[in-house]
Parts: structure tokens; sequence; C-alpha cells
């Protein structure tokens, strides 16, 4: 039996992309030091998030998240931190003809091994952001990935894109806050954390694979996130959570074993009927 210890972050990410690479380098460091061989860190964890969602600009003498080149120094440098681990981090990437995207990469020391624009925005992030196109899932030396970036988990399409493309392990990177109206005293009955982690346990049942989710903590502009960093296994157990404060939730698996024995008798990807459901033919093309 071959077992994978992955790890997801709850952490506070800012616009100070020095600091920000000093605490990935100490996350990298523990996750090291816990034998981690998978690792996702918070959506926007390279150069901060938005400070609101409730306006296009969020603070007028805010330059917002620093566009990054995919094939630049920012993402070679989070590459060496890697080393012989495989890291998931998010980053603002810089597109083409001035675009911007919200993006995931994932590295380990040898480079980029896969890279992901998020698709489903939320509120007032179009204003800042041009949104992705496809989900595709890769092949790393821990198992074949597939990443999200926070509303995306939001679409039950997303998940099972990825899944049907061979995903073992679906890496959800967020920087998914509290209620806006009306929040909860205690962020730990917030009713957004609580659709957070249904989020992460549904996604993991329906598609039957290991599910790992990152989130921002703490405060940044407007936002208060809930945390709630996880791993959670093909049944939708939760195996490991920081709850809402920073932290880092590792937890050890067979994923082979654990897709084969959720799978065995009832394969949720294998008794689908695509002939019944004919308006979700797109996204149910393997």
């Amino acid at each position: 039996m071959s077992t994978l210890r992955m790890a997801a972050v709850a952490a506070e990410f800012g616009r100070d992309l020095e600091a920000d690479f000093v605490l990935v380098e100490q996350l990298i460091k523990q996750a090291r030091a816990d034998g981690v061989q998978l690792l996702a860190l918070p959506e926007a964890c390279l150069g901060g998030y938005l400070l609101s969602l409730d306006s296009a600009t969020g603070a007028a003498d805010d330059p917002g998240p620093p566009p990054l080149a995919l094939d630049g120094p920012e993402v070679r440098r989070l590459a060496e931190l890697a080393g012989d681990l495989t890291v998931i981090a998010g980053y603002c990437e810089a597109g083409g003809d001035g675009r911007r995207y919200n993006s995931a990469v994932c590295v380990t020391g040898d480079g980029v091994l896969g890279n992901h624009r998020k698709v489903h925005q939320p509120l007032n992030e179009d204003a800042s952001y041009d949104s992705g196109a496809n989900f595709r899932a890769f092949d790393t030396p821990v198992g074949r990935i597939g990443m999200l970036i926070c509303y995306d988990k939001a679409f039950p399409e997303a998940a099972r894109a990825l899944a049907l493309d061979g995903a073992e392990i679906g890496v959800c990177i967020s920087a998914w806050p509290g209620a806006r109206t009306n929040p909860a005293a205690d962020l730990a009955q917030d009713r957004w954390k609580r659709r957070f982690d249904l989020f992460d346990r549904a996604r993991a049942l329906e598609n039957q694979v290991v599910w790992v989710s990152a989130n921002q903590a703490g405060t940044f502009g407007s936002l208060r996130f809930v945390g709630s960093a996880k791993v959670v296994d093909p049944g939708g157990e939760i195996l490991a959570d920081t709850g809402v404060a920073p932290g880092m939730a590792i937890a050890e698996i067979d994923v082979p074993q654990a897709l084969e024995t959720a799978r065995r008798f009832m394969g949720h990807l294998r008794d689908r009927r695509p002939d019944a459901y004919p308006h979700t033919a797109a996204a149910n093309r393997a």
C-alpha cells in the first residue's frame, strides 16, 4: 500500500509579495518537516486577494493584486521553494493584451505542471479579473490532479468535468469570506462557512475523489475569511480540518485504493446516464 500525505493551508496573505513569499517558504518548510508530498496554498496567496467584492475598485489607493507571468521569476521562485513537494498556489496571472486572471499554478522543483484560470466569478470580481474558459486535469508526481478556485466549486459541472478527465484528487483553493449580510458573531457558525464545507464534502462524494481545500484566513480589506482548510475522502468524510483558525490540515491516504473502494459497488462516474440529461452533454464529455 502506497499512501500520499497531503496538506491544505488556511493562512492570511496580503498585498506585500515579499512577505507572502516569506510565509510560503515557512509553510513549505513546515509541510516538508511533516512529510507532506502535496501542499495546497490559498487563492491569491501571492499578492493578496481583493479588498472588497462590493465595488469595482475596493479602495481607491489599492493597486490590486500584482499581475505575475506564468513563466516569470515569481513562479520560478515558487517552484524552487517547492523542490520535491508538489505545491499549488494562487496568484494574479498576467495574460496577453493586459488581461488578468485569478489563477492557480501547480509546481515542483522541475517547474510548472499545471495552471488553471478561475472560470466562475462572484459579485464584482469580473471588474478585476478576466474569466478562464475550461477545466482540465493533469498528471503530477503525486497523481492526476484537477484544480478549481473558490466559486468554481459551487458548480457541480466543474468538478465533474475534472473527474471525467481522470482527476483522482480535486484541489480547490479559495479566498472564501464569511457572510456579507447578517454575519455571525462566531465565524464557526457563519452560514457562508457552512456552505463552504458543504460544497467541499459534496464535490468529493459525488465524484468519489479525494478533495483538498485551502482557504485564506484572517481579514483583508472588508473581507473576513472562514479558513476551514480541509482534506476530504471520496466518501465525503473530512479527514483533517483547520477550523476557522489559520493552520494546516494534514491527512494521509492511499488514493488509488480509496477511489477503488468508494467506486466498487456504486460508481457515480460509471453509472451516469448522459442520455437522460442531454442539456449537460458538454460538461459530460470525457
